[in-house]
C-alpha cells in the first residue's frame, strides 16, 4: 500500500478525546505515539511472518511480508528493536496480538477500552457465533457470507473464522478459495498498527492455500482489515458481525446521538453503540457475537438497547465469563459471551465458562427492556423463569427505590464525629450489615453531618421510616441483598432525622397518602429470603445492586403477596420459595 493510500484511510479514524469525547474525523493517528515496547513488537513482525512461511515450505518472496501481503507496515514498525523480542518469532497468532495489546500504556489501553481476547473466549464466541448462523456442529463449514468484526484490534476474534473456512475447503480450488476471502472476511480498527497485525495474522492462515498455487499463479495476499471507524454505516450488510468492543461513558455530538437514539438512554456507553451498530449491519439472516460487560442485561442505561434488541435481534445463547481477574488485565466486570439472531428466536440457551463450559439452563427469550433475568448456575434457572414470568415488580407494589443523596467525599468538610447544632447523623452501608440498622463503629469518625441550610436539609435529611437496602455488598459477602428497616422508633433514637449515604438504597412509599400493596415489615422480611437473594443474582451478577435493579425486581401478584402479612421466619421462606417453584 502507498504511503498517501495509508494517509487516506487514516484520515477515515476518529480519535477519541479527553474523558471518551468522541472527537471528529481528522488526521491523527488515534493510536497516538506508540511506546518503545510496542514498536519493539511490531519489528519482530517480517521475523515472525519469515517462520510461519517456511513452515508451509514456502521461500523466495513468500518470506518478505512486505512482498507477500497488500498492505504496508506502519512506521512505528521501522522504530523498533527486532532483537528485543526474539521470543515471539515462534508465537501463536494469539500471543503476538496479545504481546502488542499489552505492551501499549496502560492509560491508552484503558481511555481506549484496548483489550485483548483471550483464544478460549475467541473460540466459544465463535462456537456460539457459528451454531446460530445454522453450521452443523462437529462439521467444518464455509463462512455463509461476510463477517466483520467493527473493533478487530489485533484480529483475535477474526482467527477461528477464518481458520474453519480455510479447513473447510482444503479440498476446493485454492486459487477460488483465497479469491474470495475478501467478500467474507472484514476487520475495522482505528489503530493502524493493531490493524496491520490483523492483516498479517490472517494472511498467515491463508499460506497453506498459498503453498498449494503455482508459483507462478501466486498473488499476494488480500489486507482484509481496514483503518476507520466501526461506528460508521457500512455499505455492505454482514452475514455475522463478532466483536470485542470497547467501553466506556462517551459524550456525543446531537447527530450521533440522535442517529442512536433507539439504544439509548441517559448516559452514553461505546459498547452500546457498537451493539447497535452491529445490528444495523446485519443481514436478514444476521447473527451478532458479541464479548460485553453484563451491565447491559439489567441496567437502565441500557434499557433502550434491551428493547431494541429484543424486538430486531433476539438473545439466542449467552455465556457468563466466571474468571473475571486475569480474563482481561485490569478489568473485574463481570462479562459474557451474548450472540442476538436476526431469525426469531423463542428460548436463549444460558451458560458458564471457568475453563470449560457448563450448560446452565435453556429458557424463553427475554423480551422488553426491563432488566433480562439469567440464571448463572441451573439449580437458579427455575427462579429465573418462575421471576420472569411474575405480574408486579416492586415498583409496581406502591414503592419507590432512590439512591442514598450524601456523596460522603464532596462533603468531608462537613463530616464530624460526634452530635453537635445543625448536625445529623449520617447512615452508611456498613450500619445495616447482618440485616439490622445499628451504629458500626467503623464510620463512628464521620457519623455526623452539618446541613447547611433549610435547602440542604430538605435535599439530604430522611425525616419517614423506609427500608434500606446495601446498593454494593462485598464479594466475600453471603448475600448480595442487605436490607433493614428504618422504623419510626429507630428515626426517634437517631433524633428524628438521618442523611443516608449513597452506597445505600432507600425504599419508600411512592405516595405517602396510600398505603403499598405489601406492608414495610413484610418487604422488608421478604428481602431477606434466601429466594430473593438468589433472583436478584438472575438480575445482576456483580455486586452491586441500584434503585433502578431493586425496583424492578420481580413479584407475585397482589392476593400472593397480601397472604404473606403476618409470616416470618422459616414459614415465609417457604412461602416465597412456593411462589418462585422451589417447592
Amino acid at each position: 500500500m502507498t504511503a498517501p493510500a495509508e494517509r487516506a484511510k487514516l484520515s477515515l479514524a476518529r480519535e477519541l478525546g479527553a474523558r471518551g469525547s468522541r472527537n471528529p474525523v481528522g488526521e491523527a493517528d488515534p493510536a497516538g505515539p506508540l511506546p518503545a515496547s510496542a514498536c519493539d513488537v511490531l519489528a519482530v513482525v517480517p521475523a515472525w511472518w519469515e517462520a510461519q512461511a517456511r513452515a508451509f515450505g514456502l521461500s523466495g518472496r513468500w518470506l518478505d511480508l512486505e512482498q507477500a501481503l497488500d498492505a504496508s507496515a506502519p512506521e512505528a514498525a521501522g522504530g523498533g528493536s527486532r532483537t528485543k523480542r526474539l521470543d515471539l518469532v515462534t508465537s501463536t497468532a494469539e500471543d503476538l496480538g496479545a504481546a502488542y495489546v499489552a505492551s501499549l500504556d496502560a492509560g491508552v489501553r484503558a481511555r481506549h477500552g484496548r483489550h485483548y481476547t483471550p483464544p478460549q473466549l475467541s473460540v466459544r464466541l465463535w462456537t456460539m457465533t457459528r451454531a446460530s448462523l445454522g453450521l452443523v456442529r462437529g462439521r467444518l463449514g464455509p463462512l455463509p457470507g461476510l463477517l466483520r468484526d467493527p473493533a478487530c484490534g489485533a484480529g483475535a476474534l477474526l482467527l477461528p473464522p477464518v481458520r474453519e473456512h480455510v479447513q473447510a475447503l482444503a479440498h476446493s480450488d485454492p486459487r477460488v478459495t483465497l479469491a474470495g476471502i475478501p467478500n467474507l472476511v472484514e476487520g475495522i480498527d482505528a489503530d493502524p498498527a493493531a490493524v496491520w497485525l490483523t492483516n498479517v495474522v490472517l494472511a498467515a492462515e491463508l499460506l497453506p492455500l498459498v503453498a498449494l498455487v503455482p508459483e507462478a499463479r501466486r498473488r499476494p495476499l488480500p489486507a482484509l482489515a481496514r483503518v476507520g471507524d466501526g461506528l460508521e454505516a457500512q455499505e455492505r450488510s454482514a452475514r455475522a458481525v463478532v466483536m470485542n468492543p470497547p467501553y466506556g461513558r462517551v459524550r456525543l455530538a446531537p447527530d450521533e446521538r440522535a442517529r442512536f437514539a433507539d439504544v439509548l438512554y441517559g448516559h452514553a456507553n461505546l459498547y452500546t453503540l457498537f451493539m447497535g451498530a452491529g445490528v444495523e449491519q446485519l443481514d436478514a439472516k444476521g447473527v451478532l457475537g458479541a464479548l460485553v460487560p453484563t451491565s447491559f442485561l439489567a441496567g437502565r442505561y441500557f434499557s433502550n438497547l434491551r428493547t431494541t434488541l429484543a424486538a430486531t435481534a433476539p438473545l439466542r445463547d449467552a455465556t457468563f465469563v466466571e474468571e473475571r481477574d486475569g480474563v482481561f488485565a485490569g478489568v473485574l466486570q463481570e462479562t459474557c459471551l451474548a450472540v442476538f439472531s436476526r431469525r426469531k428466536a423463542r428460548k436463549v440457551s444460558v451458560a458458564s465458562m471457568n475453563g470449560r463450559v457448563v450448560d446452565v439452563a435453556k429458557l424463553a427469550a427475554p423480551r422488553g427492556g426491563a432488566p433480562w433475568l439469567l440464571p448463572r448456575r441451573s439449580d437458579d434457572a427455575p427462579i429465573a423463569a418462575a421471576a420472569a414470568a411474575m405480574p408486579l415488580n416492586l415498583g409496581a407494589t406502591g414503592w419507590r427505590a432512590s439512591t442514598g443523596p450524601l456523596v460522603w467525599n464532596r462533603r468531608r468538610a462537613d463530616l464530624a464525629d460526634e452530635a453537635g447544632e445543625g448536625r445529623c447523623p449520617i447512615i452508611w452501608a456498613a450500619d445495616l450489615d447482618g440485616g439490622r440498622l445499628h451504629r458500626d463503629p467503623s464510620r463512628d469518625a464521620f457519623r455526623y453531618i452539618t446541613l447547611r441550610d433549610d435547602r440542604d436539609a430538605e435535599v439530604l435529611a430522611l425525616r419517614s421510616p423506609a427500608i434500606l437496602v446495601q446498593r454494593t455488598t462485598a464479594p466475600e459477602q453471603a448475600r448480595r441483598v442487605v436490607a433493614a428497616e428504618l422504623t419510626e422508633d429507630d428515626l426517634h433514637r437517631w433524633g428524628g432525622q438521618v442523611v443516608v449515604e449513597n452506597h445505600v438504597n432507600v425504599l419508600r412509599p411512592r405516595d405517602p397518602n396510600t398505603a403499598p400493596i405489601v406492608s414495610r415489615g413484610l418487604l422488608c422480611a421478604v428481602l431477606a429470603t434466601e429466594c430473593i437473594d438468589r433472583v436478584v443474582r438472575c438480575v445482576s451478577g456483580s455486586v452491586a445492586l441500584s434503585a433502578y435493579e431493586l425496583e424492578a425486581l420481580p413479584l407475585p401478584p397482589p392476593d400472593v403477596l397480601r397472604s404473606w402479612e403476618g409470616l416470618r421466619g422459616a414459614v415465609l421462606e417457604s412461602a416465597v420459595h412456593r411462589a418462585y417453584r422451589l417447592g
